[in-house]
């Protein structure tokens, strides 16, 4: 998810600089046993880096180097960590984070600024010029977008399109669509990538069927539903949603980058936002009735999909594994992936999404041995070699030379959606306020969503809101 991205990649920008300079000491006679401890969310990817890494790191100091993840579940990764860095018990010396948590986290003074690395080792620089631009704005920078680096990425992700490839290429279904919309139900990834909300909105309705009807030449052992994307309201789950839309009709968030001249009233909510929450909030009635109750999160999404229940998701690629894995999922042999849909507009269709995944970072209270032993292990974790690892084993990699191999599509079904899509990526404030911000959001998207008032109401509330906040803060005059 888009959220976890700031400590990360500090961790992983100065790993990756310190690593160069590692690289060039000559290796101890004997070397020391040095533990690099590490705050990770407990999902796939940060399992993988762990199960490469016990595997296959060899310190280029000498010492023995183990990485010791504290694998923290999802719901009480931001908390626990939080907790942990204001305690003073400095017991991290990196974390993967999310990048709305940067500024917060970096102006209290934990996470670590690497520039004077990068400055110092061209094969750093190298790795910041490979990168994909979206991922380091995203990932490493705080202001966004400034010329400071904190992280490089752990595990870069995206919103694709899962779909049911049993449903959406039968004979009968795509007979009876073509009947009705006058034009071509998508079967393959390649048609599937053309998708509009208009066409979304055809798939949903299409799609909608009862207990006992029909579907792909089988009576339903339970209610079927076209489409669903994010409307949850713990976290950031609708706003990840209402962004997609947002940016995609030419509207905008507050924008942190023209502060303290940027303003959030007239902007947040512009006629233009209106009508983009609108659009939104029109999809709800073709998704499971849990879209209207608030309860829509991502972990829902990809069970309601799993269980077979859905034709079309809209998720994280993090979340792909399981979706194709026989003893987690009933439509394990039945899943293709494309692009996430975009809007059709006079330029053409516009993609813009919320970026997700997450970086590395190191703390500021590290020694220099324990830095440039961290360094080494984030510049090995982002050579081809590792990167390409990584992806094999069901990762991503942000890296171009690694995405744009052609060996890269053949790792995953899901890969051939990766690069593409990746040129659509925005990201949320970088703030320390950025957590008020989302919160009061949410709060107020979910209002919406759940019918009790309307979205220019939700929009002036979210803009009064966050005009205050800002003001108070100082971040805008």
């Amino acid at each position: 998810m888009a959220r976890t991205t700031l400590p990360t990649l500090a961790a992983a920008s100065l790993c990756a600089v310190l690593a160069g300079a590692a690289v060039g000491l000559t290796a101890p006679a004997y070397g020391k046993d040095i533990v690099i401890r590490m705050a990770v969310p407990d999902w796939p990817p940060t399992r993988i880096m762990k199960d490469l890494t016990d595997k296959s790191y060899k310190a280029p100091s000498g010492n023995h180097v183990t990485l010791e993840p504290d694998f923290i579940p999802w719901p009480d990764y931001y908390t626990r960590l939080a907790a942990s860095l204001t305690s003073g018990e400095k017991k991290y010396n990196m974390a993967v984070s999310d990048s709305q948590w940067l500024g917060a986290f970096i102006e209290g003074g934990y996470y670590l600024k690497i520039n004077k690395y990068v400055d110092a080792d061209p094969g750093l620089q190298a790795v910041f010029k490979d990168l994909h631009p979206a991922v380091k704005d995203a990932y490493s920078t705080y202001p966004y977008k400034s010329a400071n680096l904190y992280g490089f990425p752990q595990m870069p992700d995206i919103l694709v399109t899962y779909y049911r490839k049993d449903v959406f290429c039968d004979e009968t279904e795509q007979k009876n669509f073509m009947a009705k919309y006058k034009y071509k139900l998508p079967c393959t990834g390649e048609e599937m990538d053309k998708t509009t909300w208009d066409m979304f909105r055809d798939y949903g309705e299409f799609f909608m069927r009862k207990k006992g009807e029909m579907l792909a030449g089988k009576p339903l052992d339970d209610d079927f539903y076209g489409v669903a994307f994010q409307a949850g309201k713990g976290y950031d789950f609708n706003t990840t949603t209402v962004h997609e839309f947002l940016w995609q009709h030419g509207g905008d968030i507050w924008d942190e980058t023209k502060a303290p001249n940027g303003h959030a009233i007239g902007v947040v909510n512009s006629p233009i936002a209106v009508k983009s929450l609108e659009d939104m909030l029109s999809f709800l009635k073709y998704m499971p009735p849990v879209a209207k109750t608030g309860g829509m999160d991502i972990f829902k999404t990809d069970e309601l999909f799993r269980e077979g229940k859905l034709g079309l998701n809209i998720n994280w690629i993090g979340f792909a594994e399981s979706s194709i894995t026989p003893a987690t999922s009933k439509v394990a042999d039945k899943v293709a992936f494309a692009q996430a849909p975009g809007l059709k507009t006079d330029k053409g269709v516009v993609k813009w999404s919320q970026i997700g995944g997450q970086p590395f970072v190191l703390m500021t209270w590290n020694s220099e041995e324990i830095n440039q032993e961290a360094l080494a292990l984030c510049k090995w974790w982002l050579s081809k070699d590792t990167q390409i690892a990584f992806a094999k084993a069901g990762g991503q990699s942000a890296l171009k030379s690694v995405y744009n191999d052609p060996q890269y599509l053949t790792f995953r079904p899901w890969n051939r959606a990766w690069g593409p899509q990746l040129d659509w990526q925005k990201d949320f404030w970088h703030v320390p306020e950025f957590f008020e911000l989302l919160t009061e959001q949410q709060e107020q998207y979910d209002k919406a969503i759940t019918g009790q008032q309307d979205a220019k109401t939700t929009l002036d509330t979210i803009a009064n809101f966050q005009e205050k906040l800002l003001k108070d803060a100082g971040r805008i005059k």
